[in-house]
């Protein structure tokens, strides 16, 4: 009997999605990837190895993070009545959010351009994607969006806040309106909240259909792969079916632990880049042929005449970069930075001022 081949095999919407790439920094500097720049100091660092060297690894973790969930709802200051779960990073969160509403041509939507994984998630997780595309300042189109919400009904709704890769916040009573509107799910995705000035987590009891998606890698705890998820037990627990068992290892439960404990340091580091981010938009908008997008994340977007030309540019003077060019037509000759070290920034805008 012959062999049936892959093609036969595999799901078609499978085969026709490209892998999510991430290219090898090397020994370049690494602005690209919207992390804290800033690693542990020494002391710091000694507390951490001697904390973790009671790891149990011949163990499995406790299924729950019990303790680690408690130290979240601190920090993150979420209310009482809502629950928490956790995920491998903020993306297995998003996974198991479109695999619980998947099936029946459920539909996923959010406004574009935006984070890309929810595109890619909700494809392979067999749900129908529907993006909005935001207006020409990259704010939510209001009409248009939920005009859409209204024709189709999405199971999901999700709301980068702020937003990657524009950078910016949408307007809160805009935001509002999406949740009264939507018969289904919001999520409300706050990876940035660290750099931006306003959250939703404090109004989870106020809607029903709202959950809000957090993460520590933008915190600068980024190799721990961590996210979390609040909102009423009414939801979590029917998303909580799809997660699979330990999804958050021994070593991420007690590391995550311990850098909870010295939280100060990382709102110092936050404060920082923020500050740095000030700078490093002001030497950008000096460019007269640079456009420049203000930013409440830790990055900033911006366009260039020929973008993948300053992007290789820059690779070959040591600087990496992110180029969005092609990914969404409003991206046309954009570019992302992260905001790095004021050395890395000043590496940037050096290379930058011999490129453009």
């Amino acid at each position: 009997m012959q062999k049936q081949s892959i093609t036969d095999l595999i799901r078609a919407e499978i085969l026709a999605l490209s892998a999510y790439h991430v290219p090898d920094s090397g020994k370049m500097i690494k602005l690209d990837a919207m992390e804290n720049p800033y690693q542990w100091n020494e002391t710091l660092q000694q507390q951490w190895l001697e904390n973790i060297q009671h790891a149990a690894l011949n163990r499995y973790p406790d299924p729950a993070a019990r303790e680690l969930k408690q130290a979240l709802r601190t920090t993150m200051q979420i209310p009482d009545g809502n629950d928490i779960m956790l995920g491998n990073g903020s993306d297995e969160l998003i996974q198991m959010l479109a695999l619980t509403f998947s099936g029946d041509n459920k539909i996923l939507l959010a406004p574009e351009p935006s984070f890309a994984m929810y595109k890619l998630i909700a494809q392979v997780a067999g749900m129908k994607y529907i993006g909005v595309s935001l207006d020409k300042n990259f704010n939510l189109d209001m009409f248009a969006l939920l005009e859409t919400i209204e024709a189709h009904q999405p199971s999901v709704v999700f709301i980068a806040y702020p937003n990657n890769p524009t950078g910016n916040a949408f307007s809160i009573s805009d935001i509002e309106a999406v949740i009264e509107t939507s018969t289904g799910l919001v999520v409300i995705d706050e990876a940035y909240s660290p750099f931006a000035d306003h959250t939703f987590m404090s109004r989870l009891n106020d809607y029903p259909n709202l959950l809000v998606m957090r993460t520590i890698s933008k915190l600068g705890l980024a190799g721990l792969r961590l996210g979390l998820l609040a909102g009423a037990t009414q939801w979590l627990e029917q998303i909580e079916k799809t997660r699979l068992p330990y999804n958050i290892n021994v070593l991420t439960q007690m590391s995550a632990l311990f850098a909870l404990q010295h939280y100060d340091i990382f709102q110092a580091q936050t404060q920082q880049i923020r500050q740095d981010r000030a700078t490093l938009l002001s030497a950008l908008q000096e460019h007269e042929n640079i456009e420049v997008w203000e930013s409440q994340t830790n990055f900033i977007l911006f366009r260039v005449p020929h973008a993948t030309a300053l992007f290789e540019g820059l690779k070959a003077q040591g600087i990496l970069i992110k180029c969005l060019h092609g990914s969404h037509p409003m991206l046309d000759n954009c570019l992302r930075v992260t905001v790095g070290t004021p050395e890395e920034n000043q590496a940037f805008l050096n290379a930058l001022e011999n490129l453009i």
